[in-house]
């Protein structure tokens, strides 16, 4: 059961740009007594569950603890420009502004972030770059999406090459999803 919520976690901090869960959480779901509506439910603490966990799985939730703080930025990023990035002439000030002050800040913030995330094990590093490569990408198309609307005409120029950026980092960060769930189910968590 424990290995369920841990993926889950993981899926929706890279889905929906952040998740907060409380650090405690992980803390009260290894606790071997629940209290509940004045009842005490006994977990077997020779489960699976209840077995200390391997380094692995440790590095794998110290990683989704990294990525969560991470997503904070992401998720600002992201709400700052919202579903609709239809550029035109009379949106392009605004879209500019939003850019700039909310969005490249924030996003530039979270790849930095990632940037510092080591993760000990090897293949869950190699797994984390290709998530560093598409969100770098994701970053360079905000970049050109600015270039593309600060002047009073829209550069349609810029705005393919972002928009082929964006498909770039999409990419690399679905490659990053599979990996990473194969990783995580390799461990024994379950999707």
């Amino acid at each position: 059961m424990k290995k369920n919520w841990v993926l889950s976690i993981l899926m929706s901090i890279v889905l929906l740009g952040g998740v907060f869960v409380p650090a405690g959480h992980y803390a009260s779901a290894a606790d071997s007594t629940t209290v509940t509506s004045d009842e005490e439910i006994n977990v077997d603490n020779d489960s699976p569950e209840a077995q200390e966990l391997t380094a692995e799985e440790q590095d794998l939730l110290d990683y989704i603890d990294a990525l969560d703080a991470a997503g904070v930025y992401e998720k600002k990023a992201l709400d700052a420009i919202g579903g609709n990035t239809y550029i035109t002439s009379s949106n392009r000030k605004s879209f500019f502004l939003t850019l700039n002050n909310t969005a490249i800040p924030n996003y530039t913030k979270y790849v930095s972030m990632l940037k510092q995330i080591k993760p000990e094990n090897a293949e869950l590093k190699k797994i984390h770059d290709k998530l560093i490569r598409g969100s770098y990408a994701q970053l360079e198309a905000y970049q050109l999406f600015k270039k593309a609307v600060s002047k009073t005409t829209v550069n349609s120029t810029f705005l393919k090459q972002g928009n082929d950026k964006v498909a770039v980092g999409k990419k690399s960060i679905e490659q990053y999803l599979k990996e990473v769930q194969k990783y995580a189910e390799k461990l024994g968590y379950e999707f």
